[in-house]
């Protein structure tokens, strides 16, 4: 048995990528807003940036599995960071010489970086104590992903959103999209930075978690990985309900600026200007109205909520069934959407942000669930699960063809429908016998 300090440590070092993917990763959501008004796209056009980004999680899940399976977490995790920075580097370029594709090109790279930390992190993160502990750990972990994920979407807005404007009519002056464009310079080259030095940090780390993590696994390829996956009904039925979580969930966040901002909602309103916490950290321009910039700031008590929630569900998943609580939180979420549609206005802005607050627990249950129920071994298990990420690839698509076609109001109805399949997959999960805790020799 591992010393229970070594282990507590690697957890702390592999907990810090959780910190790092959550914080990049939300800056898609302010980076939709800004290309949208820089580059004159249509919402489907903006949202391109989401698919090249989550695509990657499509493509490279499964060799990412494989790759973990042969080399071992902590050497994979070492390769993910360096894929990283040089995806930083393409961003800079592309903001420098004002090129959307190569702004589609640098997020494809550098989520295929973080998919490969995904894949090695969310199943040894689970595994690096006691296998009882398994939906505690994990929830925690993404408890620190939502703190990224809290702080990105704050420092996006003021990096990239200042003065852009993305209503019809309005044009954007070439001061603004310069300013804008050099914000994304300047967001990508301190984040490189901080790539880096991460990369030391688990370069120096890297005989700790080593130590604290599983035995090595079979090794399996590619193919056999897949075919594995495949064979069990549990993981394929986990892989849809990632799916289709992390598309509600990526759909509501990076199209929320744009949501508060339209006139329907918050764009001709000063009434979320009273409310002291989110006034301050929307910091009125003493305009009338939710301007985009302040808008893409509010997003940021969005994916807040996520990270409240992680934390106050860590402690309720010690209490009551996993199955239980995901099926409570599923129902409020599909609730909150249905409301937004129905009755929109000034009070519908304040209930889509807080639908975060429940989406909280999602992921690491449905990922725990799913591994403890499957026939398949966790690494093809995991391989499918991070495969189905690239749910955030393509409903963030079909929201954005919702609100061209509808309205930002109407959209709502897409990430209703897939919190009401999660919530049917939360009663099913309830129903059925866990073939394994999530133990420590099945997570390569």
């Amino acid at each position: 048995m591992q010393n229970k300090a070594t282990v507590r440590a690697a957890f702390i070092a592999v907990t810090t990528l959780f910190f790092a993917w959550g914080f990049i990763t939300s800056l898609i959501d302010p980076l939709v807003a800004s290309v949208k008004g820089v580059f004159v796209l249509t919402n489907v056009q903006a949202q391109l940036s989401t698919f090249a980004f989550f695509i990657a999680y499509g493509v490279i899940s499964f060799p990412a599995a494989a790759l973990i399976a042969r080399l071992k977490p902590v050497p994979s995790i070492l390769v993910a960071l360096m894929m990283m920075v040089v995806a930083c580097l393409i961003m800079l370029g592309a903001a420098n010489i004002a090129s959307y594709t190569l702004v589609l090109v640098g997020l494809f790279v550098l989520a295929s970086g973080i998919t490969v930390l995904q894949v090695a992190a969310n199943p040894l993160a689970a595994a690096l104590g006691d296998p009882r502990g398994s939906h505690f750990r994990l929830t925690l972990s993404q408890t620190f992903n939502s703190f990224g994920t809290f702080i990105g979407p704050f420092l996006g807005a003021v990096l990239f959103l200042k003065g852009v404007e993305v209503k019809e009519g309005a044009a954007l002056n070439p001061a603004v999209r310069a300013a804008a464009l050099a914000g994304i310079d300047r967001a990508y080259f301190w984040i490189c930075g901080l790539l880096i030095l991460l990369l030391v940090f688990f370069w120096l780390s890297r005989k700790t978690v080593a130590d604290a993590a599983p035995q090595p696994a079979s090794g399996k390829g590619f193919v056999a990985l897949i075919a594995e996956a495949f064979s069990s009904r549990w993981a394929l039925f986990g892989g849809v309900a990632i799916f289709l979580y992390v598309g509600a969930e990526v759909s509501i966040g990076s199209q929320m600026a744009l949501f508060l901002n339209s006139n329907g909602i918050w764009g001709q309103s000063d009434l979320p200007f009273t409310v002291p916490l989110l006034s301050h950290a929307m910091g009125s321009d003493g305009i009338s109205g939710v301007s985009l910039q302040e808008a893409g700031k509010a997003v940021a008590f969005y994916w807040g909520g996520a990270m409240v929630g992680r934390a106050v569900g860590s402690a309720l998943l010690a209490r009551y069934e996993a199955p239980r609580l995901l099926a409570f939180f599923t129902a409020v979420a599909c609730a909150m959407c249905l409301y937004v549609f129905a009755f929109g206005g000034v009070s519908a802005g304040f209930v889509a942000l807080a639908i975060g607050l429940f989406n909280s627990i999602m992921f690491p249950v449905i990922f725990t669930l799913t591994l403890d129920r499957s026939s398949a071994s966790a690494e093809a298990t995991s391989g499918l699960l991070c495969t189905a990420i690239v749910g955030g690839a393509f409903l963030p698509l079909v929201i954005g063809a919702v609100a061209d076609r509808a309205g930002y109001i109407a959209a709502f109805l897409v990430p209703a429908a897939c919190y009401l399949v999660l919530w049917v997959f939360a009663l099913s999960a309830g129903k059925v016998a866990a073939l394994r805790q999530t133990e420590p020799a099945v997570l390569h």
